[in-house]
């Protein structure tokens, strides 16, 4: 695939350019396959970027998705359909740092999450790159109470700091998210341990003036 066809559309991707993205695409279908220097490809790009009518492009044209892109994209099929060929996949990573399962948690796709637990994906596992995120701080970032909840039953560990020092407990307070504040300190949240700025999660709920959120961690 040449190179520089493959960097048009991921800049079309990252821009929004919907009609060159189309034109490209429709004169060679194998580029909604496109991914940049680093290998991240352009439908994650557009499902980052959350762009889901390039995302929606990109999956018209038929690509082979990988474990990473069937996760985030939400095609459960095809991710149990890439389980059962190759079930070592599980353990992988993507080309900037992340498991499947912190896909599956990030963007909210729980049958997805239980099915990559279930086949062995690691619920503790935390990103190969500068972020340090675990599944968990993943799903306390996109207010997925529900996954939280499966994380946590599955032995991700509640106290892991990513970067900045930040807990999930950090992620649901700042985000007024009572019931999942509830879920982490049932599951052992330390509502003490404070960022690498010194705020803990009772000081950023005190400054977006949720009170409901700092009566539940001050019990």
């Amino acid at each position: 695939m040449d190179q520089s066809k493959q960097l048009e559309v991921i800049s079309a991707v990252q821009s929004g350019d919907v009609e060159n993205l189309r034109r490209l695409i429709t004169a060679d279908r194998s580029l909604a396959s496109a991914r940049d220097a680093s290998g991240v490809s352009a439908l994650m790009h557009a499902l980052y970027g959350r762009r889901p009518n390039i995302a929606e492009l990109l999956l018209s044209s038929g690509p082979a998705l990988d474990i990473f892109e069937a996760t985030a994209a939400g095609k459960a099929d095809r991710v149990s359909e890439i389980l059962d060929e190759d079930p070592d996949v599980v353990k992988s990573w993507s080309a900037d740092g992340f498991t499947a399962l912190h896909f599956a948690a990030f963007f909210r796709k729980e049958e997805i999450a239980r099915t990559l637990i279930r086949r062995g994906c690691d619920p503790a596992a935390c990103s190969r790159n500068a972020m340090r995120v675990t599944p968990l701080h993943s799903a306390a970032a996109a207010a997925s109470s529900d996954i939280v909840r499966l994380l946590l039953e599955a032995g991700s560990p509640v106290n892991e700091r990513q970067q900045g020092g930040w807990t999930a407990l950090h992620a649901a307070a700042e985000n007024g998210d009572k019931e999942m504040v509830k879920t982490l300190l049932e599951h052992g949240a330390d509502p003490l341990i404070a960022s690498d700025e010194g705020k803990t999660p009772s000081q950023l709920a005190q400054a977006k003036g949720y009170e409901e959120i700092l009566r539940v961690l001050s019990q």
